[in-house]
């Protein structure tokens, strides 16, 4: 083992923990072993990825399992159009692995930082009708159970136990290998419009159906919005450009940063740097290979929240959202990102059995977002809000029983899985509704 005592922080740094031991395993027997030792030893185990999450998912203060050298492809089979991948393997990378063997996931989201298992784990998502989370592409799993099992999970060896795993929040086991359902690498054309938040609302189902991807950002205390829209083509990549350049880094990053900067430095000035970041959004458009056309580069830290709502709810919500901003003139100007999803079966996806609505809500690291994050969140809740597992929420072991039907049937799942309790954190004890052995 790998002593440790090093505090770890969350990407937004929100989040910290002080682990005992950190472990870095080269292959599955390594996992094994660390887990039946943390059994033999009544300690904890926890399987740290990428930080981006938001809540205590991934904090630990015993046991830290990293799987950055179980990275890679491990077998591609070209007639299923499925790869076997490590755990590890983070998206940016996958992407590039995949496309150098002609394929491609079906949809990712905006970020691509993550390592797959714990995108899977916390239910990332993209944007698109026709696309659930990124946990509806896995087909098959290996995972090292609480008690050190290892165990190959497909839908139809496990059928129960797979719906569970596909979001599990790494309380089932550490999930070792991946095996995704793919498709032939393929093109996306990608543009960015300014129009009225009201205009986007009155055709907010026909954007959404007519685009492959379809988001939207609106600006608190601003009308305008930005729409973001890609759709398949066969037309050549677009080169690389000084203009794009200019948008992507410069003015997205470096110059929204330094606004972000004077934002936290003088916060009354939050709306009047809304409105100047609302009325500057790009119209631009490109074309590239599609992994490399769904993340952007984010070098602004923030905190955020998201919730899942049915998709009916997705204009109500907003014209309450907005109407309790203008009541309360909260100090915000990072933009509220709105994006869809296909409905799915999975026990513990926020979209279990409804085509949704997302809705993300930021702040800028270093700036209080309690209050503005509670009073959205209040709002989502009256529609039949879900969390975001990576994102900020307040909804305890109760609240979430009644808004997962499964809850019961995955707890359960969980008992069995981890008898002894190995893969609890602080944070999962809570969420679950488990006290802590004094």
């Amino acid at each position: 083992m790998i002593k440790s005592g090093r505090k770890w922080r969350n990407w937004s740094g929100i989040v910290s923990a002080t682990p005992r031991t950190v472990l870095y395993p080269l292959h599955i027997e390594e996992v094994v072993q660390a887990v039946k030792l943390c059994n033999e030893e009544g300690r904890t185990l926890r399987v740290l990825g990428s930080g981006h999450s938001f809540t205590g998912i991934a904090a630990s203060d015993d046991v830290f399992v990293s799987l950055d050298r179980m990275q890679g492809i491990l077998h591609v089979d070209y007639e299923a159009c499925t790869a076997t991948v490590w755990g590890g393997t983070k998206l940016r990378m996958l992407g590039e692995l995949l496309h150098s063997e002609g394929m491609a996931q079906e949809n990712l989201g905006d970020i691509d930082v993550q390592s797959i298992a714990g995108a899977i784990s916390t239910g990332t998502h993209g944007t698109g009708l026709a696309f659930g989370n990124l946990s509806t592409q896995v087909v098959g799993m290996t995972v090292v159970t609480g008690t050190g099992e290892v165990l190959d999970v497909t839908d139809k060896s496990h059928p129960e136990l797979f719906k569970a795993l596909q979001i599990s929040l790494g309380a089932l086991g550490v999930i070792v290998q991946v095996t995704l359902r793919l498709r032939p690498a393929y093109k996306l054309k990608y543009e960015s419009a300014r129009v009225p938040l009201s205009d986007c609302l009155a055709r907010l189902d026909e954007l959404a159906r007519r685009h492959r991807n379809f988001e939207f950002y609106w600006f608190p205390y601003a009308e305008p919005c930005q729409l973001k829209m890609m759709n398949e083509t066969e037309q050549p990549v677009t080169p690389d450009s000084l203009a794009g350049y200019w948008s992507g880094i410069v003015m997205e990053n470096v110059a929204f940063g330094a606004l972000s900067g004077l934002c936290r430095w003088a916060p009354w000035m939050s709306a009047s740097v809304s409105r100047i970041c609302a009325a500057s959004v790009p119209t631009a458009s490109k074309i590239e290979y599609s992994h490399r056309v769904y993340a952007a580069r984010r070098l602004v830290r923030f905190n955020e929240m998201e919730y899942n709502l049915p998709i009916e709810a997705m204009e109500p919500v907003i014209r309450e959202m907005r109407e309790q901003m203008s009541r309360e003139n909260y100090r915000v100007h990072f933009p509220v990102e709105c994006r869809f999803a296909r409905g799915d079966q999975i026990w513990l996806s926020p979209a279990y059995e409804r085509e949704s609505a997302y809705i993300a809500v930021h702040m800028y690291r270093g700036m209080p977002y309690e209050r503005y994050f509670a009073d959205m969140e209040r709002i989502f809740l009256r529609y039949g809000g879900r969390p975001h597992w990576g994102k900020l929420h307040s909804l305890k072991a109760a609240e979430l029983r009644r808004a997962y039907p499964m809850w019961d049937e995955f707890a359960e799942r969980r008992s069995r899985m981890d008898p002894n309790g190995v893969l609890l954190t602080p944070y999962l004890r809570t969420i679950f509704g488990i006290e802590a052995e004094k």
